[in-house]
Formats: structure tokens, C-alpha cells, sequence
């Protein structure tokens, strides 16, 4: 890694997770000894965002168990301990799992600056939109179990929570075939940071390979440089970081989500 990329991690690692932000209405961030953390309600995210350089193998144990406990407390079976690959103590992954947190797909943290990039044509008959109301949630909740087949119901809360408590920090996108939506994506703006995230950005099959991806890569970063962002962040699946390579993206790493999930 060279030394902008260090400069741009060090940067990361200092605004979007040391110093982190609630991600959305009704939840909390709080400093926790060795840890970083936000708590909300069910439908929110819930979990570890950063922990200190100086947690060491005499205090990381205790660290997660304090961490099992609280969410415990909270009545939250899951929460997620969001782990990257500089993260100290080396052994932390194998600490993880050990109590009871199970690895998912791994990530790459991937940034580029903000601002205007190369235009990519949509196929014919697709329109991109942004998100203001209550219907453009429910399109953004049927693209997301379109594309990963999962429930939407967290992602519908979120989406309506921004919209009516804080919409200015936040960014929904879809694309539109006629009254179709073939794609969805959201952007979360970070004040005082000079970080925008983006998400989601899943495509329905038919669809794949035709720009829509890139388009909304592109659509997003247009607006975060006119509001004044520096930088975009994505968490990168395989199948999008070829893209944002090509895009002008940054590797600076791998992050994994540790899912705490207790045993049966």
C-alpha cells in the first residue's frame, strides 16, 4: 500500500469509524473503552464499527464478551462486529468465532474521490430516479428482493426513516424499465467527514451487463461532489469491484462482517 493509500485509510479509520455517526434516526453511537458501537432498534444496524489500535490479546476477549453482553441486554439475538483486515489484535477473527460470531463473505473497502465521472448510456427504456416518498421506498424494497432474494422489511424502515427524520444525509436511487424497477441503490452522506457511502446497487438478472451498475456509481458521485464531499466509500462484493476498478476505485483492504449469532 503506498502512502496516499495509507493517507486515505488513516483518514477512514479516523471520520467514518473512531469518530462515527449514526447512521440514521432513533440510533446511537457510543464509545465503549476499546470499542466504537451503534444501537438502535431491531430494524436498525446494530454492531462494532471500530476498535482501538491498542486493543491487545490480554483485553480482547474481554472486550467481546462486554460487547455479547450489551446487545444481549438489548434484547438483539444478532448484532455484527464489522472487522478489517488491519485491525488489532491479529487473532481478533479467531477470537470472534470463538464466541459466537459467524464470518461472512468478506469485502473490499474500496474509495475514490467524488465528483463528475465518465456518463454511461442507460439501456433503452431505463430511467434513473431519485427516492422522495413512501412509494419510491416500496420500489426500493421490491428491486432489493428482486435482486438478493432476501427480506426488505429492514431496508423499507430505513429508507422511511430517512426520508421523514433526515433526509438530507441520505440518497435513494432507482432505475426504472417503465413502471419496472430493475435496480436500486442509496448513498448515505456523512457530514463533517468528507465521506459519502455507497450501497446497495443490485441489478435483477435480465439486466446485468447493460451500465446500469456504472450508471448508478456515476449518478450517486455527481451529487455527493455538488454537495461538497471529497470521497466515496463502497464495502465491495466480488462482483462490483472489477467495476469500480474501472471506475477509478481504490483497494485499500478487506472487511468482514462478523455476525454474532448465539448457539442453538
Amino acid at each position: 500500500m503506498d502512502h496516499d493509500q495509507h493517507t486515505l485509510l488513516a483518514l477512514f479509520d479516523h471520520g467514518m469509524r473512531e469518530n462515527a455517526r449514526p447512521d440514521g434516526p432513533g440510533v446511537r453511537v457510543e464509545r465503549a473503552g476499546p470499542v466504537v458501537r451503534q444501537a438502535g432498534a431491531a430494524d436498525d444496524w446494530n454492531g462494532v464499527v471500530w476498535s482501538s489500535p491498542e486493543l491487545d490479546p490480554e483485553g480482547a476477549d474481554a472486550a467481546i464478551a462486554a460487547q455479547v453482553a450489551y446487545y444481549t441486554a438489548l434484547g438483539h439475538d444478532e448484532f455484527e462486529w464489522k472487522l478489517y483486515a488491519h485491525d488489532r489484535p491479529a487473532d481478533l477473527p479467531r477470537r470472534l468465532r470463538a464466541a459466537g460470531f459467524v464470518p461472512e463473505p468478506p469485502e473490499t473497502l474500496m474509495i475514490a474521490p467524488a465528483g463528475p465521472a465518465t456518463a454511461v448510456e442507460l439501456p433503452a427504456g431505463v430511467e434513473l430516479r431519485t427516492v422522495t416518498d413512501a412509494a419510491g421506498a416500496e420500489l426500493m424494497a421490491a428491486a432489493h428482493e428482486r435482486v438478493f432474494g432476501s427480506d426488505p422489511s429492514r431496508l423499507r424502515h430505513q429508507v422511511l426513516a430517512r426520508l421523514e427524520r433526515d433526509p438530507d444525509s441520505f440518497v435513494g436511487v432507482l432505475a426504472m424499465a417503465g413502471d419496472e424497477p430493475v435496480s436500486s441503490a442509496r448513498m448515505e452522506l456523512y457530514p463533517g467527514t468528507g465521506f459519502a457511502g455507497l450501497w446497495g446497487g443490485g441489478t435483477a438478472v435480465p439486466w446485468r451487463g447493460r451500465g446500469i451498475y456504472r450508471a448508478l456509481v456515476a449518478f450517486r458521485a455527481r451529487i455527493a461532489a455538488e454537495r461538497g464531499y471529497r470521497y466515496l466509500q463502497v464495502d465491495a462484493s466480488d462482483r462490483s469491484a472489477p467495476i469500480l476498478r474501472r471506475l477509478g476505485f481504490t483497494a485499500l483492504g478487506a472487511t468482514t462482517p462478523y455476525v454474532y449469532r448465539p448457539a442453538p
